[in-house]
């Protein structure tokens, strides 16, 4: 069986770029006739003068922080979604809250090509650990794992035990799921002195995989690979057997341009990453997601010939990911607001035992345990996330507008 998913990843890069900028121009006028987002914002954009990486970066970007806006005045998607292609089966919902699609589409967010990477081959068992709950990252995995001819347990998030206990009786091939939660499970195997070898692959995703965390499930003869994708777009890069950053998929245009504008940045700076999905079904053109990577030089020793990135190197905006869900500021403000007595307030995230751990430092002249329990209460119901919170005096946080401040470090 080939090493390669398909022959598009072994293209040339004149090969690749012809074909990318053709799908651009005909992309570009299907949202402009079939979408009302499109229609207004690019109403006046010649298709057929797009040639090139120059040429494309002059359009508007579009941005992942003002979906929650468009969203409110356009429901459910923010006039995103096209007129002429099938109806949506599915409607998710992230942190912000911002909605997406989702179509009964084969592989329709395109994930298959990174499992293959990992080496996930029809006939495998995998378990799959993504949440099936509001976010679409288990769907995401579940439908890439059909469309390889694998067999899916859908176990979502949590039931340690249950966990443990499904893998030992099932013997799965593979994991697909965050790596933290693939720590618990293999420590709570540990314990429990439940046998759970049979997993030696697997796709992580959502949050950080450091060197020490990889080391340790290659220790315990787990092979994990990581990918990078959001709900709006599916996949974006992956990683292969060569572990030599993530290489950009096949069915999107990457850009990296400077944080704040739409402009490229020279090759291998750090800059926002823009992203042009080339599907039909949720058309986005020049999508800003926030997150900050950089072009690396050269191919993958693996063959693959596409473009590849460092991978996640933090958020142009202050919005973080955290245990694979989206903190934006407006939630920091909104579990402010909630209490009356927090006078200022910032959101610190640090990496403590190869896990993240979410702090709210609140100024107040009130520091009883009470309140504090009760504002921890409302960042769970909020962010979607438990974390602690710690009451600190009136004018002791620096002033310097943070509202989220992301202190990981993996070193």
């Amino acid at each position: 069986m080939s090493e390669h998913y398909d022959s598009l990843e072994t293209r040339s890069a004149d090969e690749r770029a012809q074909a990318q900028f053709e799908a651009i121009r005909a992309q570009i006028e299907h949202v402009k006739n079939n979408t009302a987002a499109y229609a207004e914002s690019l109403r006046d954009i010649d298709a057929s003068g797009i040639t090139d990486a120059a040429s494309f970066s002059t359009l508007p970007l579009t941005r992942k922080s003002e979906l929650i806006e468009l969203q409110q005045a356009h429901r459910p998607f923010g006039g995103y979604t096209p007129t002429n292609t099938a109806t949506y089966s599915h409607v998710f919902a992230s942190p912000g809250p911002i909605y997406e699609p989702g179509y009964a589409v084969p592989d329709f967010w395109r994930f298959a090509r990174s499992l293959y990477a990992s080496g996930f081959r029809p006939g495998d068992l995998v378990h799959n650990c993504f949440s099936y709950h509001f976010t679409p990252a288990g769907q995401m995995f579940d439908s890439a794992a059909a469309a390889l001819g694998c067999a899916v347990i859908p176990a979502g998030v949590g039931q340690t035990e249950l966990q443990v206990q499904t893998i030992a009786d099932l013997k799965p091939d593979a994991y697909v799921g965050t790596p933290s939660f693939l720590k618990i499970i293999l420590e709570q195997a540990d314990e429990l002195g439940s046998d759970v070898t049979s997993i030696s692959k697997a796709m992580a995703s959502g949050e950080a995989l450091p060197p020490p965390l990889r080391a340790g499930f290659v220790e315990r003869g787990v092979r994990v690979q990581q990918c990078y994708g959001t709900a709006d777009l599916g996949l974006i890069a992956y990683e292969s057997s060569a572990e030599e950053g993530l290489i950009i998929d096949e069915g999107v245009y990457v850009e990296i341009v400077r944080p704040g504008s739409g402009e490229l940045v020279a090759a291998g700076e750090v800059g926002e990453v823009v992203v042009t999905n080339l599907g039909q079904e949720y058309p986005l053109i020049r999508f800003a997601t926030g997150d900050l990577s950089a072009f690396m030089p050269g191919i993958s020793p693996c063959g693959r010939t596409n473009q590849r990135i460092k991978g996640w190197m933090g958020r142009a905006d202050q919005t973080a990911k955290v245990r694979g869900m989206f903190i934006h500021p407006e939630q920091v403000d909104r579990v402010i607001k909630r209490h009356r007595e927090i006078v200022k307030a910032r959101l610190v995230i640090n990496w403590i035992d190869q896990a993240d751990q979410i702090t709210l430092q609140c100024e107040s002249d009130s520091a009883d345990a009470a309140l504090a329990a009760a504002i921890a209460e409302s960042i769970r119901s909020i962010c979607k996330l438990r974390g602690e919170v710690e009451m600190v005096a009136p004018g002791s946080l620096p002033n310097d507008g943070k509202v989220i401040d992301d202190s990981r470090s993996y070193a």
